[in-house]
């Protein structure tokens, strides 16, 4: 059997970045420029490498591009505050709070604090309401669900009717979205987690699996009905020894090694679903300063 098609991520990221360019472009003309704020809490290095290549994307795009590096010891009240000036910064369009961030702060309090309509990671409960409620056109959807979305409709069309979709992973940033993008597709969907009886059994079934878990490599070629569409989601860091020197290496949630045998797509990891997620918060930025031109 010939291996699976790469779901080319990267690429797919590029051609939406060329049209988020142009319609830029379109809307500087009336005097807005889209604008991110991303707030970084601490010197987690996985987490400024993350910011790093959002700031990069969204100056590349046309974007204001604003960073606020906030100490780790801050207090739950000066970052408060600072989101406060954001949601009334006319000038910004959306804000992101850069995860994790340190466990003395909560980051439900956080999220939430971030006014819906500049909520371009859509955490915030009203978001996530509307789009449980199957209203997409009105909320701002997660990126990466979103992205993982795109790259499913690619391969298999807008309607998903009479397929059977699984995702392992419940979180309300990954998992429980993918859910709801794929009902409103019409997907028949069922979301797996660590009480799952009989995983490898459930993900068998699966004619769209998304692997959303956070485990290294878990997911077995033997999960994998053959001929599926394998999105995974993980990003895990392992140490490998290559001639004997130990480096580390960046790997999926899926043993990409035995799946690219069976699946009839997959997206490799890196260059799957991390460069959509950075493109789709572009996406969701540029909508936002979309309604502030319709709202004038």
């Amino acid at each position: 059997m010939a291996g699976a098609t790469l779901i080319d991520g990267k690429a797919m990221a590029a051609r939406l970045t060329e049209t988020i360019k142009t319609k830029t472009a379109a809307l500087s003309e009336h005097g807005i420029t889209p604008g991110l704020a991303v707030v970084i809490v601490g010197e987690d290095s996985a987490s400024q490498v993350y910011v790093r290549n959002k700031k990069r994307t969204a100056e590349a795009c046309g974007f204001l591009s604003v960073q606020h590096s906030v100490d780790k010891d801050c207090s739950q009240d000066e970052l408060l505050e600072l989101i406060r000036t954001l949601n009334d910064d006319a000038d910004i369009h959306g804000i992101l709070v850069q995860l994790p961030i340190p466990d003395h702060l909560d980051a439900t309090l956080v999220t939430q604090s971030v006014l819906p309509a500049k909520d371009v990671d859509g955490f915030h409960y009203e978001n996530i309401g509307k789009l449980t409620a199957g209203n997409l056109a009105g909320t701002f959807v997660p990126c990466t669900p979103a992205g993982c979305m795109l790259m499913i409709e690619e391969q298999l069309g807008l309607d998903l009717s009479g397929l059977d979709a699984v995702i392992i992973g419940r979180s309300i940033i990954v998992g429980k979205p993918m859910a709801s993008l794929l009902l409103a597709a019409n997907a028949t969907v069922t979301i797996c987690h660590s009480r799952t009886k009989d995983l490898p059994q459930v993900a068998r079934r699966a004619d769209i699996l998304v692997a959303a878990v956070g485990r290294p490599n878990m997911v077995k070629g033997d999960w994998i009905k053959p001929g599926a569409v394998v999105i995974d989601v993980g990003i895990n860091r392992i140490d490998i020894t290559v001639d004997g020197e130990a480096k580390s290496k960046l790997t999926g949630d899926v043993q990409f090694d035995e799946a690219v045998h069976i699946a009839a797509a997959i997206t490799p990891v890196p260059g799957g679903v991390g460069p959509m997620t950075i493109a789709m918060l572009m996406a969701n930025t540029l909508r936002s300063a979309e309604r502030t031109q319709e709202s004038v």
